[in-house]
């Protein structure tokens, strides 16, 4: 069995290498796309899912595409699945960073420490906290209760801070996908967590919006397109929601132009969230090799994407 593996993980992994399994080490895409038409297993992308496209489908025999990425909206799941080829995702190997984030957005905007930073900025002492919100007896609505919602639902209860959850099938007292909209105006903070599907592209738009709370935020630590970006701008600039805190945005990077980055009562964390750790690469290998002697053993793997429901 020939796997296509990224030579900069090397190290963890080769050692970890089961019987039969010939690495083949690639040190960029190009490499990579000579190596993979031959290859039964691979491990393309160690930065962007985004870039790995061409890539992959020159690789005509492959049975298993492994990928250290949560969301796969990027690749061809459609080619994968008239192929046969089995998706893994790296689901659960940021949860905690992007969770971090999530919070700290929570926070940022509870408080308004923008502006405290701002201030502090220009030598500027004040008496006036300009942020004034509690997060003890709020309201948070996580829209997609995964790894990463529910680790974001655990760090927010931590703060008394009421959480509900939205997942497709309605499981543990969530809120299903037909309910949880009609309930925003109950919540002062709404929280995108949810993989990029078709079914949740502008998952929020102008009436998820004008049925928000005047005084509510918007936390998207998901991907940009889930949000109606038009209709958004023009939420924060009439100032019927409270703000936006983003960690991802539509297109990344977000052009210098862009009206997002000037509307009011918005923070931008330019999609660092996953990337505010040191321990990825190294769970993303451990997830790689075990994940490889399962296949191997023809034991249940972890992560199995559906290509259909694309997560």
């Amino acid at each position: 069995m020939k796997a296509v593996v990224p030579a900069a993980l090397r190290s963890w992994i080769e050692p970890e290498l089961p019987d039969g399994v010939t690495a083949l080490w690639w040190s960029d895409l190009e490499e990579a796309a000579r190596l993979i038409a031959d290859a039964d297993v691979a491990w393309l992308d160690l930065l962007s899912i985004r870039q790995i496209g061409p890539a992959v489908a020159k690789g005509v025999r492959l049975k298993w595409l492994s990928t250290m990425a949560a969301g796969v909206e990027s690749l061809d799941l459609a080619m994968l699945r008239e192929r046969g080829t089995i998706l893994t995702n790296g689901s659960g190997l940021n949860a905690a960073a992007v969770a971090d984030y999530a919070v700290l957005g929570v926070l940022a905007a509870a408080k308004r420490y923008d502006t405290v930073v701002r201030m502090a900025d220009r030598h500027q002492w004040v008496v006036d906290a300009p942020g004034r919100l509690e997060l003890e007896g709020s309201r948070a609505l996580i829209l997609g209760m995964g790894t990463i919602g529910a680790a974001i639902g655990k760090r927010l209860a931590a703060f008394d801070v009421e959480v509900t959850g939205v997942t497709r099938s309605g499981r543990d007292g969530t809120l299903g996908p037909d309910a949880w909209r009609r309930r925003l105006g109950d919540f002062d903070w709404i929280v995108i967590a949810a993989p990029a599907t078709g079914e949740t592209q502008a998952l929020i738009g102008a009436a998820e919006l004008a049925a928000m709370k005047p005084t509510a935020w918007l936390v998207n630590i998901a991907r940009g397109d889930l949000i109606d970006k038009a209709a958004l701008v023009a939420a924060l600039k009439a100032g019927t929601i409270g703000g936006a805190f983003l960690d991802t945005v539509s297109p990344e990077p977000l052009p210098p132009d862009d009206p997002l980055w000037d509307a009011p009562n918005c923070l931008h964390s330019m999609h660092l969230s996953g990337r505010s750790q040191t321990s990825m690469m190294r769970k993303a290998a451990a997830l790689f090799v075990d994940n490889l002697a399962a296949y191997c053993a023809g034991r249940p793997m972890r992560n199995l994407v559906d290509l259909r429901a694309g997560y």
